[in-house]
């Protein structure tokens, strides 16, 4: 075997897709007794707030980015989002409307979402967001390359965009939907952080079924288990159909029980959502809010 065939085969996270359903009905059950006003603040200050819209522009998402300056001044009793995420194209135009501190600029990029174009487009692009004031960056693992079993080459081009991201944070999108199957989830989970990436998340949201639970689940599984074995913590994503509070609890419930709560901070738990952020503040407020 090479070194990412043993890396794979080293990891014993379970990959029985029945098991892994059995084990997320067990951890749901603790779920209600988090759904409280505290969790809700907390997952709202994990929000990616995402706008990725073919009709997006300059002055939208100069909207988009007002509108998160606004909240501080709007809801002082509740912290911020933590990111505002957008096309690599127009993390400029955030960083330059962005007036309140402790928001990070998140960009997707490199062939999102479907991780298909030139190598050198990929890292141009991941270059230029980062140097137009991006701090992190979303990339799509490039599944045709796992799926035919070239690990050598996902592994390069993944570390050879977190070279380009330089300082910025790296999260590598899995698109479990794509996936299917806890044994592909962990693999690809395995390759991602083995190649680098400082989170790995979910879906992208836009072609295939977004983010589950059993997927989530596999990760986490897949994260703590790195940790224990190189001391190295990455963070972890759900994003593509987490839209009700109720959804948000229940990942927040699976980081919880599987990682513990080192693991519930915004440097290592993000939700990338766009209708999230006003159900959660709907049911922070306790009436309905179209704040974003």
């Amino acid at each position: 075997m090479d070194k990412y065939q043993q890396a794979i085969a080293a990891s014993k996270v379970i990959t029985d897709d029945a098991a892994v359903a059995a084990e997320v009905a067990k951890i749901m059950e603790k779920a209600p007794e988090y759904a409280t006003p505290e969790t809700y603040k907390f997952l709202f200050s994990s929000i990616d707030l995402t706008t990725l819209s073919t009709e997006d522009s300059v002055k939208s998402v100069a909207r988009f980015t007002q509108r998160v300056n606004d909240f501080d001044n709007d809801f002082p009793q509740y912290k911020n989002v933590a990111a505002i995420c957008v096309y690599s194209n127009f993390a400029e135009v955030v960083k330059t409307h962005l007036d309140v501190e402790g928001v990070d600029i998140a960009v997707v990029a490199a062939g999102f979402p479907s991780s298909q174009t030139f190598d050198a487009v990929k890292i141009a692009d991941v270059a230029l967001a980062v140097e137009a004031g991006a701090n992190e960056v979303d990339i799509v693992m490039n599944l045709g390359m796992f799926l035919d079993e070239d690990y050598e080459d996902l592994c390069d081009e993944i570390a050879e965009l977190k070279h380009a991201a330089k300082k910025a944070k790296l999260k590598v999108i899995l698109e479990t939907g794509a996936l299917k199957t806890a044994e592909n989830i962990k693999k690809a989970s395995v390759l991602a952080m083995y190649s680098g990436a400082d989170f790995i998340k979910t879906s992208t949201g836009k072609i295939y079924y977004g983010a589950s639970l059993e997927a989530a689940w596999v990760m986490c599984q897949c994260i703590k288990e790195y940790f224990e074995t190189t001391g190295r913590k990455v963070g972890f994503k759900a994003a593509g159909g987490v839209r009700t509070a109720e959804e948000a609890v229940a990942y927040y419930t699976i980081v919880k029980e599987v990682l513990g709560d080192e693991w519930l901070n915004q440097d290592l738990f993000r939700i990338g959502a766009s209708s999230l952020a006003n159900n959660l503040l709907s049911t922070m407020e306790g009436k309905e809010e179209k704040y974003f």
